[in-house]
């Protein structure tokens, strides 16, 4: 786990750590040490923390003008035990949201496991992004087939061919575009 780190091809073009506007505005690093586990494994100290034992993030790129944001994901996202979806809806995405943010795009390549509650937060999320959209991408199989068994998918695009990306070789503008243009087409807009 401690190999596996954040997409870093964007950082050039923005870090959250230096976003004033950014929930992670300050956040500090130290790559000497490793600080943070999952179920008592290491993860690379590029990941930040939403206030989850076993779910990080990373803010890949956020651009208000266009309001929206690519958020990275690593652990188990596990809302039956640790409430993840809570500390990342108030933590991080309120916050956002509070910014103008209402398209996301989340990575869930990292994303190992998903063990679901009720879907509260989700509609309150997907409520909050009224004029937009949230995005789900890379995301493994079995993780999506449980997320859909908790109706997720209601607040959530997956599959289809936002699972045929290759995210990693565009620009966050380019990556933004595509998806939006793919759940338009869904949309039927």
């Amino acid at each position: 786990m401690h190999t596996i780190e954040p997409f870093y091809n964007w950082i050039e073009a923005y870090s959250a750590s230096e976003d004033e506007r950014s929930p992670l505005y300050g956040a500090e690093y130290n790559e000497l040490e490793y600080m943070n586990t999952i179920y008592g494994y290491y993860i690379h100290p590029q990941w930040d923390d939403m206030d989850s034992e076993t779910l990080f993030l990373k803010i890949l790129y956020a651009d208000y003008n266009e309001g929206y944001a690519i958020i990275e994901f690593i652990g188990e996202w596990n809302d039956t035990l640790h409430n993840d979806i809570m500390s990342l809806k108030r933590n991080i995405l309120d916050l956002m949201v509070g910014e103008g943010i209402n398209h996301y795009i989340l990575i869930g390549e990292n994303v190992f496991n998903f063990h679901g509650s009720d879907d509260s937060y989700y509609e309150e999320w997907f409520e909050d992004v009224e004029e937009g959209w949230i995005a789900a991408i890379g995301f493994q199989d079995f993780v999506v087939q449980e997320m859909q068994q908790f109706n997720l998918d209601y607040y959530i695009n997956f599959g289809g061919d936002l699972d045929k990306i290759p995210w990693r070789t565009l620009a966050p503008p380019q990556l933004y575009m595509l998806v939006d243009r793919l759940i338009q087409r869904r949309l039927g807009a």
